[in-house]
Order: structure tokens, then sequence, then C-alpha cells
């Protein structure tokens, strides 16, 4: 499903439009439309961890965001060699409002989610 990307996201401000590709319920990937050279990997943070944040009133506002949206979330994932030493940032989580195909990425506080990071071992959250 092609997206409006709504905010810059972070590293790839070209980007306006991109196509989320769902690989299985832990990870996505999405693909510049402009550049398909371009493609980043995602993962569902849900599958992953205990996982809870408060969307900002302006990403609700540009999203077009209320109680009735279809939202989903996913956080970008730098794959390594091996797998389970690839990283999640958890502090910069991409928010989909699939109603009308638009997206956003929005950056949290550390001091506001202590708990999250920009670049957790995703095997610290894998179970094998």
């Amino acid at each position: 499903m092609v997206y409006e990307l709504k905010s810059p996201l972070l590293g790839f401000e070209e980007i306006k439009e991109f196509d989320l590709v769902e690989v299985d319920e832990m990870f996505a990937k999405i693909k510049a439309i402009n550049n398909p050279s371009i493609e980043i990997t995602l993962a569902n943070p849900y599958a992953l961890r205990e996982y809870s944040f408060d969307i900002p009133a302006y990403i609700q506002a540009l999203l077009d965001i209320n109680a009735q949206s279809k939202v989903r979330v996913f956080c970008t994932v730098v794959i390594q060699n091996p797998i389970d030493e690839s990283r999640v940032n958890f502090l910069a989580p991409l928010i989909f409002n699939d109603d009308n195909q638009t997206a956003a990425q929005i950056a949290l506080s550390i001091k506001d989610y202590p708990d999250f990071s920009v670049a957790d071992k995703i095997k610290n959250y894998v179970k094998e």
C-alpha cells in the first residue's frame, strides 16, 4: 500500500511517498516511490516487546488520527549479519494511518521513555 509521508523521515528527507510491504507479523519494508533503491526494513515493536507511547497531538492532526482510525506502528531496523545483531530504533517510530494512507515519523525523548533506545539489539527481544 502506498503512503504519503506527511513529515520527513529522519535521514531520508527527500522521500515523500513509499510503498509499505509487510513481510510477516514481525517485519515490513518501505520502498521509496521516487527512488526504489531506497528500501528500509521495519519491525513491529509490539511483536518484540512491551511498547507504549503517546502520539503527539500535532502528529494526530497531521495524519488525521481519531479514536476510530486504523493506526499501525513500526520501528526502523538496521540489519546486521548475523541477524540477531540487528538493531531496532524504538525512539523514532513510524506511525501509519491506514484510513487515509498517510504516515509520519516521530522522535520520542529518552527522558520520557528511558526504556527505549535508538539501537537495541533484536536478540534482546527475539526468543530462539
